[in-house]
């Protein structure tokens, strides 16, 4: 594994299998975050963002969910080679994560020092109660909450401080990799700044590397120094926040993506979605999973899944680019009948 990479994802397929139906959430997707990089995972509501962030952390519903393939190395550690017990010791306290409403994700009955404590003495069992109190105040410190409230219930909180005690817990440890699932979605846009600017000077201060999930790719362009574009389980494009925004070349989800956004220099009545809805991952299609969708499909792309062309950093799995990207045509077809 290169060294510069914190975490590397590997064709890595994930199933929920019920009775009924076995739902496709993850298709051979490949991911890299670097040491001390922020990458933002982009996509619409049920792209497999967010279980793709439980895989990494091994919290895959335990009856439904099921990694059939690939491999998630952390640090050049397989995490999944590893025991149940192994992965405690290194969630929270080496990977944290801050899960998406705020609402729902501190206990109501414990106040919020007693919830940071509890992630703290889990991890550090040789601190003192002394030591891990101090450690508590300076968390709460951090997010800019002031230590005295440590003793208060979450309900005494709005959502806004709710998240930044959600963050203070995730960052309690000093964790080498932040999985930020969607951390602004139930904030006002006032408060989103602040936590997102908060997110960014403590992942500054930590070198914390950290994975960014969301939909919206203005905080993308804010936080983010690497950003991967996902649609039905699979990245469709990668690369540097640079080649995201500023190259000529894109996917044509991507472009529809970037399409949805109001313009505000431009009158419209109406903005310009993206025609159709996100394929049934139960019945995925056979060739490129955006075939149905994309207004310039071939017939090659309802056959078979497009290979991923590559210039310098940025990655996009389409064939469109089989020229842009240097690769002779027949070499792409060749490709494609395998």
């Amino acid at each position: 594994m290169n060294q510069v990479n914190l975490l590397e994802i590997k064709d890595l397929k994930v199933v929920y299998k019920t009775d009924l139906e076995t739902v496709d959430a993850i298709n051979g997707l490949n991911l890299t975050i670097k040491k001390g990089k922020t990458l933002g995972l982009v996509g619409e509501t049920g792209a497999g963002k967010t279980t793709t962030a439980l895989s990494v952390l091994r919290l895959l519903p335990s009856v439904t969910g099921k990694i059939l393939a690939g491999s998630i190395l952390f640090d050049g550690e397989d995490i999944l080679s590893l025991s149940e017990k192994e992965m405690q010791a290194i969630r929270g306290n080496r990977i944290s994560m801050v899960f998406q409403d705020p609402m729902t994700s501190l206990n109501p009955v414990l106040s919020v020092g007693d919830q940071i404590a509890e992630a703290i003495e889990l991890h550090n069992p040789h601190m003192s109660k002394k030591q891990i109190q101090k450690k508590v105040e300076h968390s709460l410190e951090l997010v800019g909450i002031p230590p005295a409230r440590n003793v208060e219930y979450p309900h005494q909180f709005s959502g806004g401080m709710k998240q930044r005690v959600v963050i203070a817990i995730a960052l309690a440890c000093e964790p080498e990799l932040l999985i930020a699932d969607e951390p602004t979605t139930a904030l006002d846009v006032t408060i989103q700044a602040q936590v997102l600017s908060m997110i960014r000077d403590l992942r500054d201060k930590f070198g914390t590397s950290m994975l960014m999930i969301t939909h919206d790719l203005g905080i993308v362009a804010q936080t983010c120094d690497d950003v991967a574009v996902m649609y039905a389980g699979i990245i469709i494009e990668a690369g540097t926040a640079e080649d995201i925004f500023l190259n000529k070349n894109h996917h044509p989800y991507t472009v529809g993506l970037f399409n949805s956004i109001p313009n505000l220099d431009v009158k419209t009545e109406r903005l310009s979605p993206i025609v159709g809805l996100m394929p049934d991952p139960t019945n995925l299609p056979k060739g490129c999973t955006f075939f149905p969708r994309c207004p310039h499909r071939m017939d090659i792309c309802d056959q078979n899944r497009p290979p991923v062309y590559e210039e310098n950093t940025h990655k996009i799995a389409c064939y469109l680019f089989a020229e842009d990207m240097k690769r002779d045509i027949s070499e792409v077809n060749d490709a494609g009948t395998e």
